[in-house]
């Protein structure tokens, strides 16, 4: 399948795509400023650069893009139709990058936490993945991912439908 978009108009807006203070992770510090919490940003002193640090619990969390960190079971992590090979390489890099950083992390006694997109995305499920991460940073817990559950997933759960499971 071809790109409907010229390779500059494709340029463009893959250049508009940020990887730091995106709206998703906006909305998780304001809601972690709110709680009390305090925190550094993007730490280049740690594997990773996570995204929001807070030092005094040894956390470090990392707010992740479904479509980009290949969230499991979310409708936002879809596969591109045109170049295939390209995308599948780029995602598996994304994805093994992103193992690495959490290992080293975790090697180095942080706590770590990643929080999706789909669960900051939506109005209605953004305060209660927030205060899944604060009650998360003042546990004692060494992992979390948030939600558990892809948004997408748990609207369906709500509406009734079942999910079917690919074998």
């Amino acid at each position: 399948m071809t790109d409907r978009l010229s390779p500059a108009e494709r340029s463009r807006q893959m250049a508009r795509i940020r990887g730091a203070n995106t709206a998703p992770e906006i909305h998780l510090r304001k809601g972690l400023h709110r709680a009390g919490l305090r925190f550094r940003l993007h730490s280049a002193s740690l594997p990773g650069h996570p995204d929001i640090v807070l030092r005094r619990f040894r956390a470090a969390i990392f707010v992740h893009g479904c479509f980009w960190h290949r969230h499991p079971g979310c409708s936002i992590a879809y596969l591109p139709k045109s170049r295939v090979d390209f995308w599948s390489r780029k995602f598996s890099a994304n994805v093994e990058r992103d193992r690495r950083h959490l290992k080293a992390l975790l090697d180095q006694d942080w706590r770590v936490a990643v929080v999706w997109e789909c669960g900051l995305r939506r109005a209605h499920s953004r305060p209660l993945t927030i205060q899944e991460v604060i009650k998360w940073v003042r546990s004692k817990r060494a992992r979390a991912e948030l939600p558990k559950t892809p948004a997408g997933m748990v609207e369906t759960l709500r509406r009734g439908h079942r999910i079917e499971h690919k074998k």
